[in-house]
Parts: structure tokens; C-alpha cells; sequence
């Protein structure tokens, strides 16, 4: 059964320098009335909701605490970004169905969602489950693309998902094609990269392997684009923030599990947006955890 949500994303069609761009506004000049902070933006990736998730199961789950804790707040933001791996393991309808029903609240307070896909997804499911998620005419075959316009950062949202259960993500040609254009075609602001999967390029090299296979053929787009600041990833369930050709790469933690639980927790974040870069507040499930509240700033590159 398809699951519908109310129309709260004003989405819209436009061509951008010669590109199709799915563009989402955050309805800039309302953002005081309706008590929004359009530089605000919560990031969360790695859900792994499953249709029967038991309370001992392996890999837990955190999205309706979370869910609970961001409609709480009393400012909303300016988007909700999920980053991938919205599924359990390969992408059921039964855990689309389950995580439509977990995110629904965010729907009635009126907050604008976006989500990407990783490889514990299932493109075809996730697109027949959550039917307004599928654009009308994509921009890339095959792809689950976007671009979110803040006041002072555009979030290019891209599509990392090379098969379902294999580990390693990519691009594509085509996608970077696009991205490329698109990118010339936003050279107003500070531009934001967003996929599911790590980079093979800055970091740590433990995680390269499951990462971007095409990761320097993305560098190689956005590397001499300096309007491009920072590129934003879940995958690897850590903490981490890094840095390549002067562009951030920061990874967030993941919301539902972690492999080592001495080393890293589970969580959110929040990235408020400046004209000079971002400040990262992390949100820890456990409210005792050492990380929970922790801010840092990251300033952008030289234009």
C-alpha cells in the first residue's frame, strides 16, 4: 500500500543553467511568523527501520525518540535531511511502510523533510511505498536527486545507491554531469554536497573501501568549484569531520546503531548555516553522553 503524505515540501520543476533541478524552498519570507530558522537544518542518516523490530533486535532503532525530541523543539528548522540507509537491510516495503508511520509527525508540524538513499535501500520499493517522493520526471534516470535552497547554503542532495546490499557506493557519470551543471547554475551561495556513502579521499582510510568508488571523479567536479564548502555523509555509523582540496567532509552520526559503542553513539545534528561557514551541534540518544550538546564551527574556503 502506497503511503501519502500532505503536500508540505513545495516542490517545483525548474530548469537551472541547462539542467533539471528538483528544487525544495523553505519558505524564506514566512520564517519568522510561522517561528522557522531558515539557516537551521537537522541532519540525520542511517535509520534502519524494519517492518518487526523487535525491543532485542541487533540493530536498534531511535527514530521515534528522535522524531518526538525534533518536534519538541521549539524552533523548527528549515529542513530535515535523512541520509540513507532509511531500511533495515535491503529495503522491504514493510520498513518503508514502518518509517512513513515513524515520520509522520514531522509531516503534521509542518516541517519540511528530504531524503536521500543508501544501500541498505531498495530505489523501486522505496519509490512505490512513499509515491510522493517519485518526481515526475527525474533529472537523472535512475537517481533520487535534489536541491534544497537555504538563505545561505543550496544542499545539492545526490544519489549514492549502486545496488542494494553492496557496500560500496557511487555517482555515476550521468549524475555528475548534472552535477556539474547544476552547480554552475548556483554559484549564488556556498554549495553543500550530500550523499549516503563516505568519501575515498581525506578521512579515514579504515572506511575507504565501502566508500565512494567514483570519489575522486566527484572531487574532480567539485574540487576547482569554490563555491562548493563541505560534503556531508552517514554510512560508516561515526562521528568525524575531515577535509580534502580546502572542502569539509563531515561525517554525522548514525541514529541507529553503532559497531563500537566505546568509540561512537548514536544521534543527530544540527548545522546552522552562516554566510562563513557552519556550526555542528551533535544530539546524542543517551542525553549522559559526553558528545551530546558539543558545537563546532567549521569556516568555508576562500572564494
Amino acid at each position: 500500500m502506497p503511503v501519502h503524505f500532505p503536500n508540505l515540501s513545495r516542490r517545483r520543476f525548474l530548469g537551472a543553467a541547462g539542467a533539471g533541478v528538483l528544487l525544495f524552498g523553505a519558505g524564506f519570507v514566512d520564517a519568522d511568523e510561522h517561528g522557522v530558522d531558515p539557516d537551521l537544518v537537522y541532519l540525520l542518516n542511517d535509520t534502519h527501520i524494519g517492518e518487526k523490530h523487535p525491543a532485542d533486535s541487533p540493530v536498534p532503532s531511535h527514530l521515534r525518540q528522535v522524531v518526538a525530541e525534533l518536534v519538541e523543539r521549539k524552533q523548527k528548522p528549515a529542513c530535515v535531511l535523512i541520509n540513507g540507509d532509511l531500511a533495515l537491510k535491503d529495503g522491504q516495503p514493510g520498513d518503508y511502510r514502518h518509517f512513513a508511520k515513524l515520520i509522520q509527525p514531522l509531516h503534521e508540524a509542518g516541517i519540511e523533510l528530504h531524503l536521500t538513499l543508501g544501500n541498505h535501500d531498495h530505489r523501486d520499493v522505496f519509490y512505490e511505498v512513499l509515491q510522493d517522493e517519485r518526481p515526475e520526471t527525474p533529472v537523472v534516470d535512475s537517481r533520487h536527486i535534489s536541491v534544497v535552497e537555504t538563505p545561505r547554503a543550496n544542499l545539492f542532495l545526490l544519489d549514492s545507491l549502486q545496488k542494494t546490499m553492496v557496500t560500496q557506493g557511487t555517482l555515476g557519470e550521468q549524475q555528475l554531469t548534472w552535477l556539474a551543471t547544476a552547480l554552475d547554475g548556483h554559484r549564488n551561495k556556498p554549495a553543500m554536497i550530500v550523499t549516503h556513502h563516505n568519501s575515498r579521499l581525506g578521512g579515514d582510510p579504515l572506511h575507504f573501501p565501502g566508500g565512494l568508488i567514483d570519489s575522486q571523479e566527484l572531487w574532480d567536479v567539485i574540487g576547482p568549484r569554490k563555491w562548493v564548502k563541505a560534503f556531508f555523509h552517514g554510512h560508516i555509523h561515526d562521528r568525524s569531520n575531515a577535509e580534502h582540496e580546502g572542502i569539509h567532509i563531515i561525517n554525522t552520526p548514525a541514529t541507529s546503531y553503532v559497531a563500537d559503542a566505546t568509540k561512537s553513539t548514536t544521534g543527530w545534528t544540527t548545522g546552522r548555516f552562516s554566510d562563513e561557514g557552519v556550526t555542528l551541534t551533535t544530539h546524542t540518544t543517551d542525553p549522559q553522553h559526553a558528545w551530546n550538546g558539543q558545537s563546532q564551527v567549521l569556516q568555508w574556503r576562500a572564494s
